[in-house]
């Protein structure tokens, strides 16, 4: 992002197009993070909320075993890729390994290990026997359904979404693990709290400054777990 001149484009209106087309098209041209996501070779800009994330907690290392949650398109799975070392960039550092399972299709990522599966259905079968015994060190969640646009039941969907990642997380992390996970504003509810904080030794709500400024999501991160 340094060094990045900053964009202003303005999108005519264009017969036929709706107006939050046009508005989201010109939100999307004069977004520095999609220009640089594009320029960089990342699939989604949220590539660089989870570099903000693991340069404020460095809790993705050379060698982890991860696993990424609602992986497609790909962004956060290249970035795992490479500070993983999953790729074996970097020839004198060890080698990680990194699982992304979405409910849609994801292209192929040099590293990473794509499996097409519904995460509701993860919890049995042969697939969760082979995640339990991986010595897992971190799962990432940036899992979301889609809005509805009534703040409630967004923050009842996600809130969901965030409980089966970190129940996942509860059978599959080894001890010093650490879990990170999409919510929106005000964070996970009570009982979700609880059971985080008594589960690790560290939890932190973050927003990335790769988050748009309009957007109500953070994450909550999640270090040091205690099985």
């Amino acid at each position: 992002m340094k060094g990045h001149r900053k964009l202003h484009v303005k999108v005519n209106k264009a017969k036929g197009r709706k107006v939050s087309s046009t508005r989201w098209l010109q939100r999307q041209l004069n977004d520095p993070y999609v220009n640089s996501a594009r320029s960089e070779g990342y699939r989604s800009r949220s590539a660089f909320k989870l570099l903000q994330i693991n340069e404020k907690y460095k809790c993705i290392k050379p060698g982890m075993n991860v696993i990424d949650l609602g992986s497609a398109p790909g962004g956060w799975a290249q970035v795992l890729a490479k500070l993983t070392n999953a790729t074996q960039l970097y020839q004198n550092l060890p080698q990680g390994q990194v699982i992304a399972i979405d409910l849609n299709p994801m292209d192929p990522i040099n590293g990473v290990d794509f499996h097409q599966k519904n995460a509701f259905d993860l919890e049995e079968g042969e697939f969760f026997n082979s995640l339990a015994t991986s010595e897992t060190d971190g799962i990432l969640s940036d899992m979301a359904s889609p809005a509805t646009g009534h703040r409630k039941t967004d923050h009842i969907r996600i809130v969901a979404l965030c409980e089966l990642a970190f129940d996942l997380a509860s059978n599959v992390l080894k001890s010093g693990g650490f879990f990170v996970a999409k919510v929106l504003e005000g964070g996970a509810d009570h009982r979700l709290q609880r059971d985080l904080k008594q589960s690790f030794s560290h939890v932190h709500t973050f927003k990335p400054d790769a988050t748009r400024k309009d957007s109500s999501e953070k994450y909550i991160v999640c270090l040091g777990f205690e099985n």
